[in-house]
């Protein structure tokens, strides 16, 4: 183990959710640094890691061969102490199952940044996860396919492919979704992402699943609806309609998902997920409101995309400036661990209808093997 002493982190600054430990644990892998979380989840009812938190910290604990302890349910602290950059262990390829619904994107973004700087000689690393797909509290599967990844992608030169097995709902989980992440050595390039251009398509997908598919049509109908009142025009918007194949998903579950690509290249996005007993006409406007709120303040990123994107400007080489919408508190929380953990500086300029957000990036590039931290007989995870 390093001999390094851990840095202790509150778990309860700002957000005080589970994206503050998912962007602590991502830095501690790629930094080799050890860290202490305690007051996990402390703005959170109830507080305390819960199935999907610890199947991710055992997931970046794989792929680091890290020790970690107190990663059981409920747990308000862990230790992480890294034994080896990322991808210098060989067990590969990658899985994580909460064994719940929880969300396979969260999973998707704890583990992402650790497995994107590979040594030059190894293929793509893999990623099984299951879990639910769309899932509440989360970005929805659809949302980090068609959004999140081809901003990485345009914008840091990131290749990552996903491919959906099948889909899970709530309660049941059962949703499976594979990841290639093909390895890059890094550093990443700065993004400068100033101008949002006008809208050049919007695109969507409306579904079901064990529910008639005339609930996917008037999600998709009130969302057009929506989307023709605030100015977009009907020849612009693209939003297919489907009911999932049984053999396709695991449990009954609805929503929408649509997002907006302009001309300037930036992906904006807007999502709802069906209730029971909440009109399926009013999951489509909220998806739809959501899009035409991020649009308004006619910043270059959603809010989900706003915290997202923190942790890549964070590694990135150089200065990065990007304009997004009102500075989001999970935006705040993501700025405040990474530069508790690195030499990353980020400035803020509040706007009249939003932000711009500068970083001095690290410039991270994967070190070299023969720095890699020596194992321990201890060395892997401790606790589940």
């Amino acid at each position: 183990m390093s001999a390094e002493e851990a840095v202790n982190i509150d778990g309860g600054v700002l957000e005080g959710g589970g994206q503050l430990l998912r962007i602590a644990v991502g830095l501690s892998a790629l930094l080799s640094k050890p860290i202490s979380i305690d007051n996990i989840r402390a703005n959170r009812t109830p507080p305390g890691l819960k199935y999907q938190h610890a199947a991710g910290l055992r997931l970046v604990a794989n792929i680091c061969s890290a020790q970690l302890s107190g990663n059981d349910t409920g747990s308000s602290s862990i230790q992480f102490h890294p034994q080896t950059p990322p991808q210098t262990s060989e067990s590969r390829p990658y899985s994580a199952d909460p064994g719940t619904a929880g969300s396979i994107a969260l999973l998707l973004q704890v583990s992402l940044p650790c497995l994107i700087f590979s040594p030059p000689t190894a293929g793509p690393s893999t990623l099984h996860l299951r879990g639910g797909t769309n899932a509440t509290h989360s970005p929805q599967v659809d949302y980090m396919e068609h959004v999140f990844l081809p901003f990485i992608q345009k914008h840091f030169g990131l290749e990552p492919s996903l491919r959906v097995v099948k889909r899970g709902y709530y309660p049941k989980g059962g949703g499976e979704v594979h990841v290639s992440v093909p390895p890059v050595t890094g550093p990443l390039p700065a993004v400068t992402l100033i101008e949002r251009g006008e809208i050049r398509r919007v695109y969507g997908r409306s579904y079901v699943a064990g529910l008639p598919k005339s609930l996917a049509d008037t999600m998709r109908a009130a969302a057009i609806d929506i989307l023709v009142e605030s100015g977009i025009k009907q020849n612009r918007i693209k939003i297919e309609s489907l009911r999932e194949k049984p053999s396709d998903a695991v449990g009954s579950g609805s929503g929408i998902v649509i997002w907006a690509e302009t001309y300037e290249g930036c992906v904006i996005g807007g999502s709802a997920l069906g209730k029971k007993g909440m009109d399926a006409s009013k999951v489509g406007q909220e998806a739809a409101r959501e899009l035409v709120n991020n649009l308004t303040h006619e910043g270059c990123v959603d809010e989900y995309m706003q915290d997202q994107m923190i942790i890549f400007l964070a590694l990135a080489q150089g200065r990065s400036k990007v304009k997004t919408g009102p500075l989001t508190l999970h935006t705040r929380t993501a700025i405040w661990v990474i530069e508790q953990l690195s030499s990353a500086k980020f400035h803020i300029e509040e706007t009249e209808h939003g932000a711009i957000i500068e970083c001095e990036g690290i410039g991270y590039v994967l070190p070299p093997h023969d720095l890699a931290l020596p194992p321990t007989s201890s060395s892997g995870n401790t606790s589940s």
